[in-house]
């Protein structure tokens, strides 16, 4: 049982990556105040969760009474973090959001990023669902250890929200300049997972 929970928590902590996900959520929100934030990391943990514990219950049943592939949830997660990750190189979003800061009484003016592209692709993306989904499938007939799956996977969404909330402290740490490197340099990051994303989708589309 401790070497299929150690498993689950090393394939997820690898495949959903909160320590990477936490400069890029920083960029995400730039601009934004802490209660927008706060909200953000809470929606978006909280959907990009049920996402993944909905593929790793019914994954496979939901997939094949659509007839859809995970190279085809592999594409397009792909197609959409590489527009994220361009409008991170070019600085767009982040200027975007300092011209309505001005503006902005409230956070529900902001932009809602927690179902896109947080929750998905991000924490739910096709690598998400396939190791959640794989894990399950390896462990069909233990219900206890497809249990210790579940919790480990909650662990790791735990430590998301929990880095997530800190990152207003961490922001202001690292300053505005430092904060927009990293989410060019990160852009450029995301942009190669993207294809990557893509690439394997085409792949494994056509080896099937």
């Amino acid at each position: 049982m401790f070497d299929i929970a150690l498993t689950a928590f090393v394939s997820l902590f690898v495949i959903i990556d909160p320590l990477g996900l936490l400069p890029i959520f920083i960029g995400l929100t730039q601009g934004a105040d802490a209660a927008h934030k706060r909200k953000m990391a809470f929606k978006g943990v909280l959907i990009g969760g049920v996402i993944l514990v909905f593929f790793a219950l019914l994954g496979d049943r939901f997939l094949e009474l659509l007839g859809v592939g995970l190279p085809a949830f592999r594409i397009a997660g792909g197609v959409m973090l590489f527009l994220i990750a361009l409008e991170m190189v070019f600085d767009k979003r982040a200027k975007r959001r300092e011209n309505k800061a001005e503006e902005l009484k409230s956070s529900e003016h902001h932009e809602d990023i927690a179902v896109f592209p947080l929750a998905i692709p991000l924490i739910s993306g096709p690598g998400a669902i396939a190791t959640v989904m794989l894990l399950m499938s390896a462990n069909k007939e233990n219900i206890v250890a497809q249990s210790a799956i579940l919790m480990v996977l909650a662990g790791v969404l735990l430590l998301c929200l929990t880095l997530f909330l800190l990152a207003d402290k961490l922001e202001r740490f690292v300053g505005d300049t430092i904060t927009h490197i990293i989410s060019r340099v990160l852009g450029i990051v995301l942009a190669a997972l993207a294809i990557q994303y893509i690439l394997d989708g085409l792949k494994r589309g056509l080896l099937s």
